[in-house]
């Protein structure tokens, strides 16, 4: 799909769909009583009825089961939104892409917003995702607003989208207590497919000199076998809820644990969550007060681990047999200092016990919300919301001197710390009035907000144990954002809804010491036909729904992601000095000093605007048993911030620049189906499906493909990348060689297409193949319910899905006889026959990675009551990542970033889970 108009001739196959449903649908379907559902906008709620935007709900009884990190509660649950793991191990979170990607450089996350506070993009050190520090069994729905008539509310930071997360509250009534365990069992799916011993000794006996052959060993040994680990973890939660008079409150206490299928690799949660909600004042004041705080302890494996359990010689011992090394085999180098050889495989269990990497992260999470209804006005109200969120990090990585990774520096340990104050405060008018007499509803909005982010990295403590301790510079950094914002919705005879915002915005980000770039204006539109409620489709019973949805919306970009760690990049239009790099000293007699230097920067840089349009339709059938919902959309992102190199004679050889313009076209739908509900059986059916395609229609103001900029780092040689950002591809599409085969489908050894007919093969002859874009990703769903019985099951596929099999690329006949020591390969190395590991550019290592994945299967039994007349106690088991289908040749075809080069993999969960409450 490469234009508009060919989306636009696919949205009737997706009403057909639901009407091919509806028409198998029983006709007896009992009289169900209409429960209006009300959806979170931002900076208010509305009927799920009136909406106008794109925006999808997703709530605590459609969550997976058996997440450690807020994003695997929606995984593949609404359409549009992309939900990929950062990786295996415990903690480390996900990446969220809402309808791909809107730019190249900057951040393409979405917006979060946690019980009214936006959270910052910055990371924090020593936490693999901030998302992992908020407990996901608090949380009870994520408002997912996915176009730009809907996010415009939220300005310069929502051009990835937003996602409200709205955490529990407590009820007024009955004391409650509820208490959850899940003991839970983690395995690995699969290894990297290497040679075996025998495999290996056949390699190196047919491709290696004498003087390699030699070096074999006898022993058969699975490396990857002995990193990995059957891992046990535990969750557990308690809360306690009801009200005192008028004080309705929860309190929720959990534990965490989990160790990773990497053995050492663990991580561990203790969360606190309080809500109050009181209200005074015959009513008219209502207080909502957020407290959520939590402490995490994490135990990280080194990432060299999985790759060097890949790679180390299959035919050599555990253990040398002597005390060298904590007594693992390591290869040797006689003439080296140090008695190794530095080029070689390190052993993985060398590594494993010789680095200790932790850190301990502590968060706060608070806000308290005032909503004044005046007496003399109730229909105006007043709302101020003032947060904060503290985060305070400390971790240290030592490397023992007994094990080879420490051996150079005789030990070594490295301290490091991180301190995180944002601060919010916003106040907004609303009145929301039905004026009868013009048969029309009023809803407008207006207010301010004002958010600081401080950020305090105090200089790490180096040490190694043949050299002085070394302190790096401190560096601290705010920046601030100051908005204004309005927005009005009129409903109209109920049928016609129109919907307007405007947010300003000014960010210090872009301060030049000037006010040019600082402030922009963000503005948004939508309307609503329901169609439904017309007399011509009224009195059809077969429709209960029916609305007819467009919009269009300006909104921004401004996340520049740090050079340097978690760091923010707050000035980059500002002409400022840093401290220099460490080792870059001045000399004044026999004293050496720091000095400081001009910073790179750029005056003219602004935030990257896009405009999006949008048209969408929900449908309901069959008194709502079949529903769900299709949207055609286009982004046009104008100013795409990009790192790009500049030429001699700067402060820098790169620096940020606004240089491009990228669109995006896509459609995506959803549907429900309730088959079966009746008084003992309940079975629903969730589909749905999305497709995207972003295209760079402009880098550095030109229009074709003879400038690119190249990403996408590899293991293998100094500095290869194997992706580019180029005019007329998808971003990050791999840049590659085309592959020449013989006759029989075997590649030739450094034969590729000479493309442009020069008569010999260079960087002209690249081609641009393939993309991390996928062509569509689906989602599947469905819950069954019999008495006291329940099953469910989610699933997921990702088809068009390209991964780079670095493993693969790395691997060739020289590994047999390189640098004094063996080194194992892909199985495919004996196979292909490639004599060096210069063919890190072919397109034979582009693997297409299409996968489709069964997430979660879970099946429970509802005891009712067992102590009291409301108590209950559930007990269920759980299956997670329970099988992968794919034509990946390596471990795990979901790599995000689609360069696969050591990455930990998905563990299988089983899981046991008890719930009881009373």
């Amino acid at each position: 799909m490469k234009n508009f108009t060919t989306v636009l001739k696919i949205a009737p196959a997706f009403l057909l769909a639901g009407t091919m449903v509806h028409a198998q649908t029983q006709d007896s379907i009992t009289k169900e009583k209409k429960i209006e559902e009300v959806v979170l906008i931002g900076y208010g709620k509305q009927k799920k009825t009136d909406l106008t935007g794109s925006i999808t709900s997703v709530t605590a009884k459609d969550f997976n089961g058996g997440a450690t990190s807020a994003g695997q509660l929606i995984q593949g649950k609404t359409p549009g939104v992309q939900i990929t793991n950062n990786s295996g191990a415990p903690g480390s979170g996900t990446a969220i892409r809402i309808r791909g990607t809107a730019s190249l450089n900057g951040n393409n996350s979405p917006l979060i917003v946690i019980d009214g506070v936006p959270q910052d993009f910055v990371g924090v050190n020593g936490a693999s995702d901030p998302l992992s520090l908020i407990n996901p069994n608090d949380i009870e729905t994520f408002d997912i607003l996915k176009d730009a008539s809907a996010t415009a509310i939220y300005g310069n930071r929502a051009t990835n989208g937003v996602i409200l997360i709205t955490t529990k509250k407590g009820t007024a009534g009955k004391f409650k207590v509820n208490f959850s365990t899940v003991t839970s069992l983690s395995t690995k799916m699969e290894n990297v497919r290497v040679l075996n011993a025998d495999e290996f000794r056949n390699f190196v006996n047919t491709y290696a000199p004498d003087s390699y052959k030699s070096k074999l060993g006898n022993a058969n040994t699975n490396w990857q076998d002995l990193i990995y680990q059957t891992a046990w973890g535990t969750d557990n939660n308690v809360s306690f809820s009801g009200g005192i008079k008028n004080l309705p409150y929860r309190l929720s206490v959990g534990y965490n644990e989990q160790n990773g299928i990497v053995r050492t690799n663990s991580f561990k949660r203790t969360s606190v969550g309080l809500n109050l909600s009181p209200k005074f004042l015959d009513n008219h004041l209502t207080v909502n007060v957020n407290a959520k705080g939590t402490f995490t302890d994490n135990r990280f494996v080194d990432g060299g681990v999985i790759k060097t359990a890949t790679y180390f010689d299959p035919t050599q011992p555990v253990y040398s047999g002597n005390s060298n090394f904590g007594g693992f085999y390591e290869w040797l180098d006689p003439g080296s200092v140090n008695g190794f050889n530095v080029n070689a495989t390190s052993n993985p269990l060398g590594m494993i016990n010789g680095i200790h990497d932790v850190s301990s992260v502590l968060r706060g999470l608070g806000n308290i919300q005032l909503d004044y209804k005046f007496h003399f006005l109730p229909d105006l109200h007043f709302n101020v919301n003032a947060g904060y969120d503290y985060t305070k990090s400390e971790g240290q990585k030592k490397i023992s001197a007994l094990y080879r990774p420490g051996v150079n520096d005789a030990g070594s340990s490295s301290i490091y710390s991180m301190e995180k104050k944002n601060k919010l405060l916003e106040t907004y008018f609303n009145y929301a009035k039905n004026i009868s007499a013009i048969n029309t509803g009023i809803d407008i909005t207006a207010g301010y907000s004002y958010q600081d982010f401080f950020t305090s990295i105090p200089g790490s403590i180096n040490y190694k144990g043949n050299a002085p301790i070394k302190i790096n510079e401190n560096f601290e950094t705010r920046n601030t954002l100051l908005s204004f914002y309005g927005r009005a919705i009129f409903t109209i005879a109920n049928k016609y809804i129109i919907s307007g915002s405007m947010r300003r915005d000014g960010s210090s980000r872009f301060y030049n010491g000037t006010r040019d770039n600082v402030w922009g204006n963000f503005p948004g539109v939508s309307v609503a036909w329901k169609l439904n409620e017309e007399n011509f489709i009224k009195n059809i019973s077969a429709i209960s729904s029916l609305k007819l949805r467009a919009g269009w919306g300006k909104t921004g970009q401004q996340e520049l992601p740090g050079l340097d760690g978690n760091r923010p990049n707050n000035y980059p239009a500002f002409a400022s000095y840093n401290g220099s790099n460490p080792g870059a000293y001045y000399e004044f007699g026999n004293e050496f000093y720091y000095m400081f230097r001009p910073t790179n920067y750029n005056p003219n840089l602004t935030w990257e605007t896009t405009t999006t349009k949008n048209i969408g339709l929900d449908f309901g059938f069959a008194k709502n048993r079949i529903t769900g919902s299709i949207d055609l959309f286009r982004k046009d992102t104008e100013d795409l911030l990009v790192y790009v190199n500049t030429p001699a004679g700067g402060l820098s050889n790169a620096n940020w620049m606004n240089v491009g313009n990228m669109k995006n076209e896509g459609i995506e739908g959803s549907i429900t189906l309730v088959p079966v509900k009746n008084e003992n059986t309940s079975w629903e059916v969730s589909f749905n499906a999305t497709h995207y395609n972003p295209i760079v229609t402009n880098l550095l103001d030109r229009a074709d493909a003879s400038f690119n900029i190249p990403i996408g780092g590899i293991e293998g040689g100094a500095g290869n990348t194997i992706q580019a950002h180029a005019v007329g591809y998808e971003p990050n599409s791999f840049w590659v060689y085309q592959q020449v085969y013989d006759n029989n489908g075997k590649p030739l050894d450094g034969v590729f297409v000479d493309r442009n007919g020069d008569g010999k093969i260079d960087t002209a002859d690249k081609y641009y193949y393939k993309s991390t874009t996928p062509d569509a990703i689906l989602g599947f769903s469905t819950k069954l319910s019999y008495k006291n019985w329940d099953f469910s099951l989610s699933a997921r596929a990702v088809l068009g899905n390209y991964v780079y099999n670095n493993a693969a690329s790395n691997s060739s006949l020289q590994s047999a006889s390189t640098n004094e020591y063996l080194q194992n390969v892909f199985y495919t190395a004996p196979e292909y026959g490639f004599k060096d590991s210069n063919r890190y550019f072919s397109d034979i290592y582009v693997e297409n990675a299409s996968f489709l994945r069964l997430d979660n299967v879970n099946v429970g039994y509802n005891f009712g009551n067992v102590l009291t007349k409301n108590s209950n106690l559930k007990v269920y088991a759980m299956a997670q990542n329970v099988f992968v289908i794919t034509k990946y040749t390596g471990v795990d075809p979901e790599v995000f970033g689609g360069i696969d080069n050591g990455y930990y993999q998905m563990p299988r969960i089983y899981s046991l889970g008890f719930n009881f409450q009373f």
